[in-house]
């Protein structure tokens, strides 16, 4: 329940940051907006080197814990949710650069609302990271299987004091210090004439990612009713309680105990449901999926950066590895995200404050989407299950 406090007070010190940077922004003299300015500079540098001490610590023992229960069942779980994961990311990808251009207003206002702003900072300190988001990545898988393979229980109980470790410092540090961030940069881009602009965009695709969760849910209860030969309308009717209570929750572990209650109505098999939901809760992140490709996409738009379906694909397929790592964070999917919105999209500081904003503000969306389709993929896994006890 812990958690659950966490992303509440953090939606609403994230909101009540927004409105302080807009209205703060109208009368704060220069010099004090450069205080904040310095220490979103400061900050953004921390992030910069934590980023991939994050994936490793989080990414690693997740790998290592994985590979300890691996069977049949465990591996079409595993690829049936990243394929799910990767689906939502590409479906948000055509619909993003099919309706962006008619809802996202072109404004060269607007346009330079992520580069670098016209006040500097006091003063700010490099911290160089210890390695790139790739180097970070590769080290985690080699780690995590060699834990797994080898069974290492000395290795294994290393990475997970790391996550421990990893997992303190987004509580005590990263999640309380987020809303002075925030509020900086709304600050920054109110004195600039930017907030009104960026406010319209933010309710615009709020709107739209919505719509999006709901599309990507019947499609996947379609699949499911498809494979498994149940009504997919009753199914997904049947998991609407799951859906309603993570809105609440904005958790998919607190919500485990409901999904797991209207899987097994929808007729799958006890020992099924104890299996997929408590896994899918921690591997399964189509709306988390949805929700950071299509704000990435919109920033980019109306900031006039360039991409290419290419770079958008190779973001995705590693968003999707990415966000295994999220579920143990709160409000950790967008921060897990950092480091390819860094280095794939060419993403600033003030383009991943706006990005973290933004993911906030919507979160029980993307929450409700995972846990729903949970639902999906319990469904068809029990078919599986069914198909193959009669061999």
């Amino acid at each position: 329940m812990g958690g659950i406090k966490i992303k509440f007070r953090l939606l609403i010190l994230i909101v009540a940051a927004i409105a302080s940077g807009i209205v703060c922004g109208l009368f704060f003299p220069h010099w004090i907006t450069r205080i904040f300015i310095t220490f979103n500079s400061l900050f953004g540098n921390f992030l910069s080197f934590f980023i991939p001490l994050l994936i490793l610590g989080l990414i690693a023992p997740g790998i290592s814990e994985l590979g300890n229960s691996a069977g049949k069942l465990l591996l079409i779980t595993t690829i049936l949710a990243y394929a799910f994961t990767l689906f939502s990311g590409f479906f948000t990808y055509g619909s993003a650069t099919l309706l962006y251009p008619f809802i996202l207003e072109h404004s060269k206002h607007l346009a330079s609302f992520t580069q670098v702003s016209q006040l500097q900072p006091y003063f700010t300190i490099d911290i160089p990271p210890l390695m790139q988001v790739m180097s970070s990545l590769v080290l985690a898988f080699v780690l995590g299987i060699g834990a797994a393979i080898t069974k290492g229980d000395s290795l294994k109980s290393l990475l997970c004091d790391l996550r421990s470790v990893i997992n303190l410092i987004i509580i005590k540090i990263i999640i309380p210090l987020l809303p002075i961030y925030i509020f900086g940069t709304f600050l920054d881009m109110t004195q600039a004439g930017q907030a009104g602009e960026v406010i319209g965009v933010f309710s615009k695709i709020i709107v739209l990612i919505f719509l999006i969760t709901l599309i990507i849910l019947l499609l996947q209860f379609t699949l499911a009713g498809v494979i498994s030969g149940r009504n997919p309308f009753k199914m997904l009717k049947t998991m609407l309680s799951a859906y309603f209570t993570a809105l609440g929750t904005q958790s998919s572990a607190a919500t485990i105990p409901v999904t797991f209650a209207q899987v097994e109505k929808m007729g799958v098999r006890g020992e099924i449901a104890s299996f997929t939901v408590p896994l899918c809760a921690t591997i399964h992140l189509s709306g988390s999926t949805i929700k950071i490709t299509a704000c990435a996409i919109a920033i980019m738009t109306i900031s006039a950066m360039p991409f290419t379906f290419a770079q958008m694909s190779g973001f995705i397929f590693m968003l999707g590895i990415m966000m295994i790592a999220a579920p143990g964070v709160p409000g950790g999917a967008i921060m897990a995200a950092v480091g390819i919105l860094k280095s794939i999209l060419g993403f600033n500081e003030t383009a991943i404050a706006l990005m973290i904003a933004l993911y906030i503000a919507m979160d029980s969306f993307g929450t409700a989407c995972n846990v729903t389709g949970d639902g999906a993929i319990a469904a068809i896994i029990d078919k599986i299950y069914k198909t193959e006890s009669k061999k």
